[in-house]
């Protein structure tokens, strides 16, 4: 039974710690739209979405008045575009635009899933669609879109990676006048998993069902004054002992929204994602956790050690919190939208070395970065290289939203607003992979994925 105390506890998470729901996600497979007209394609795609996500902001927004729950974000994750308009012809940008008119529909703040996975190798549909995404993104408000290139299994495509660096570029230079805000709308990821909840990356997997409710939780303030009330004196082992405890509260929230959202929705319930979500708000940051553990300024000596430790421990605690995870299910650490992190980078503490350091054990991996506006597409290209072999060799997803701030140099500020926030424009190695990058192929599977 839940007592007074612990209800107590969960309305001051709520009130002064940021405690909230990042995300209620539901997943529509358009697989059944797929035909040869693109006009009528769209048409499909638009009564689909519209008629199956027709009351998700209205119930979402009925269960945050009844449990007094902040539920921040309600999203759509599509069937990759790719495979579903694989036989079209026509442009591609009318599905993006069709995708972002039925999102507006409903009122959701994201549409996920114009996507390809190319992890091995391109398919026709695959190239148009990828060939498109700057345009789709530049004519687009609330869409998102993803590209797998990558995967322990398969290996890495090099002629994707190839092709990311030029696509950022290219969309960098189409939304100039927007605060470059194209890339921050796009996710290069290698071992995409097909039920996260989480934008730019979320796309309804082809082994889901026909629509299923995914939920994203937060709370790295609630993780923050935990860890503060122990003191400096408390061992590691108190510290996750403490973490673990918190992330089960955390999950327990997610999971009875999961299952209401479900219930009056009509479809299945899919998985809570444990992902410590941050936000650029003032004591909501996954840097603060660190620096609240004891490292003096997150990037510093200590701090991969440190988000390792929190990661296993929020694992450890939610997992007995909810009927199912998955997702991503760790911490995120997307610069711009962590105000710890921004002041991190803003002070030289945490560089992007040191955030693929990072990478190695938490979830996704060099997220919501500003570059300087004049790096090169293959020098991108290289940094995207870098993060799918870490997700590779060690199993996990990574993934890379790298944002080139067009016209402004190491230091300026890329300002985007909302969740996305605003992020210092950080250096990058002088020095190029140019050749590296341009030889194209396939980086071969690791030995340990020949598990059968």
């Amino acid at each position: 039974m839940i007592n007074k105390g612990e209800i107590l506890e969960t309305i001051h998470m709520i009130s002064d710690e940021n405690l909230d729901i990042r995300t209620v996600t539901m997943g529509i497979s358009l697989r059944d739209c797929a035909g040869d007209d693109i006009d009528k394609l769209c048409k499909k795609i638009y009564d689909k979405v519209t008629n199956k996500a027709e009351r998700l902001v209205a119930q979402c927004e009925e269960i945050s008045t009844e449990y007094g729950i902040p539920i921040i974000h309600k999203r759509i994750s599509v069937t990759p575009i790719a495979i579903v308009a694989e036989g079209c012809n026509g442009d591609f940008v009318k599905i993006a635009e069709t995708l972002d008119k039925a999102a507006k529909e409903v009122g959701v703040n994201f549409i996920g899933g114009y996507s390809a996975l190319v992890h091995k190798g391109y398919t026709k549909g695959d190239r148009k669609l990828i060939e498109s995404i700057p345009e789709a993104l530049a004519r687009t408000e609330k869409m998102c879109s993803s590209v797998n290139i990558g995967s322990t299994r398969a290996g890495i495509n090099m002629d994707a990676v190839l092709q990311m660096g030029e696509i950022i570029c290219k969309s960098a230079q189409l939304t100039k006048d927007n605060g470059c805000i194209g890339p921050a709308k796009f996710v290069v990821f290698c071992n995409a998993v097909e039920d996260n909840p989480f934008m730019a990356g979320a796309f309804h997997g082809i082994g889901e069902g026909e629509c299923v409710i995914n939920v994203g939780v937060s709370g790295p303030g609630v993780v923050q004054n935990a860890i503060k009330k122990l003191g400096s004196e408390a061992s590691i082992n108190e510290v996750a002992e403490t973490i673990k405890k918190t992330a089960f509260k955390i999950t327990r929230m997610g999971q009875l929204v999961a299952s209401e959202a479900s219930k009056r929705l009509g479809v299945d319930f899919g998985i809570v994602d444990l992902s410590l979500a941050p936000t650029p708000a003032i004591g909501d940051s996954v840097a603060y956790i660190l620096e609240e553990m004891g490292v003096g300024t997150c990037g510093t000596h200590g701090t991969t050690a440190a988000l390792a430790m929190l990661n296993d421990a929020v694992k450890k605690g939610g997992v007995m919190a909810s009927s199912s995870v998955g997702g991503l299910s760790g911490a995120f650490i997307p610069v711009s939208e962590d105000a710890g992190m921004i002041s991190a980078a803003r002070a030289g503490a945490l560089t992007i070395e040191k955030l693929e350091a990072m990478t190695c054990v938490c979830s996704v991996g060099l997220d919501m970065i500003a570059v300087p506006g004049d790096t090169s597409p293959a020098t991108i290209s290289a940094i995207i290289a870098d993060e799918a072999a870490i997700g590779m060799v060690n199993c996990k997803t990574t993934a890379v939203r790298i944002i080139p701030a067009i016209g402004k140099g190491v230091g300026d500020m890329l300002e985007f607003g909302g969740l996305l926030g605003s992020g210092p424009v950080m250096p990058i190695n002088s020095f190029g992979s140019d050749v590296f990058v341009k030889r194209g192929g396939r980086i071969p599977a690791p030995l340990h994925s020949l598990k059968n």
